[in-house]
């Protein structure tokens, strides 16, 4: 049967809905796609559902689980939205396409394709055989910038990278080196960026910035999970004593001199000779993190804006706040600047980068 390709309001409201379910997972499917679903029958949504958490159900199964039992009898007469291609493959669950099959759903409409290599097509072709009809790419950006940093990783072949600095008014990310630390953004901004972090696989911070600032790097003013922690330190300086080094989390420490993996600690041994980002980015990669949240210092994230290997750069600047001699921000080549909002006394910029494949 041949795919329908047609664009109807009508399936851009429902799978705007199946986006909204999806979003209320962030943080907690992750490596799975974010996914939402909505099974209507003559312009009434009967059910709906989205993948909770990784492991669990996805959302073709709550879907059609929420259906009441008065109502059971119109699956069969229904159309089931998806915000992402059904899976084909057994993973931790059955395969979504066949549930869909069992249940005789007439009508399948799907936001975007499925990258990953064990569906990428092959939930379409499994529905078209047993004679569904399949609508394609209903709101197809949108439901691929839903999940943005999982399709970057299946077809980039590396994680999703977001990079966030906090700057003066004057453009200073710092004191000068190894002085006092330098609280810039406030403390709206900072449950803000709690946030961001709880939505990432991992956060990553240079030798100085985990020396000077001692960072815990985690979610703890905003509920979230914790990510993963990673420090870039070349000749391994840095002191045990550190807050990084409290195996309350999972760490990686980039270096340049071994290799080895105790209690919730990993050493990842890195060429001193070689782009040190795209050793990071490869090797996360290897290790299967999706996504990952670059919070300086200023040397690292310029090595990641002058690679041009960035996806997102978020912005905050303290409109009040004065440094003379502090150490300078990074310098942004280019980004378009896909939004701007204030809290309080800052102004939070949100930047993409212009060669990135999903935004």
């Amino acid at each position: 049967m041949a795919i329908d390709h047609s664009p109807l309001t009508t399936h851009q409201t429902y799978m705007q809905r199946c986006i909204q379910l999806a979003e209320s997972a962030a943080g907690y499917v992750a490596p799975n796609p974010m996914v939402g679903a909505v099974l209507v029958h003559e312009n009434r949504i009967i059910g709906e559902g989205y993948h909770q958490q990784y492991g669990g159900p996805h959302a073709e199964v709550h879907c059609i689980n929420s259906v009441k039992e008065a109502d059971r009898h119109l699956i069969p007469q229904s159309t089931i939205y998806v915000s992402l291609e059904p899976c084909a493959h057994f993973g931790k669950t059955p395969p979504c396409a066949d549930l869909i099959i069992e249940k005789k759903i007439p009508h399948v409409v799907i936001g975007c394709r499925d990258p990953f290599k064990q569906v990428d097509g092959k939930g379409v072709e499994k529905l078209q055989a047993a004679g569904i009809q399949v609508t394609m790419n209903v709101l197809e950006q949108e439901c691929k910038t839903l999940n943005k940093r999982f399709i970057t990783f299946h077809t980039e072949h590396r994680p999703y990278i977001v990079l966030k600095w906090a700057q003066t008014a004057n453009a200073k990310i710092a004191g000068e080196a190894g002085g006092e630390r330098l609280l810039i953004s406030n403390e709206f901004t900072n449950r803000l960026v709690h946030k961001w972090r709880g939505e990432e696989a991992a956060i990553l911070v240079g030798t100085n910035t985990a020396l000077f600032d001692d960072p815990s790097l985690t979610t703890r003013l905003w509920k979230g999970a914790n990510p993963m922690r990673l420090v870039v330190d070349m000749n391994l300086r840095l002191p045990s004593s550190l807050q990084l080094f409290n195996k309350q989390v999972k760490t990686i420490v980039f270096n340049g001199l071994k290799h080895d993996e105790q209690e919730n600690l990993l050493h990842y041994q890195v060429t001193q000779d070689v782009k040190l980002v795209h050793q990071i980015a490869n090797a996360l990669y290897q290790l299967k993190v999706q996504s990952v949240l670059v919070e300086g210092g200023a040397q690292l994230l310029q090595s990641f804006i002058d690679e041009g290997l960035w996806d997102e750069t978020r912005v905050i600047t303290n409109n009040e706040q004065i440094v003379a001699n502090g150490l300078p921000a990074p310098r942004m080549q280019s980004g378009r600047l896909l939004k701007q909002e204030s809290l309080f006394s800052d102004t939070l910029q949100y930047f993409v980068n212009p060669q990135t494949l999903v935004q």
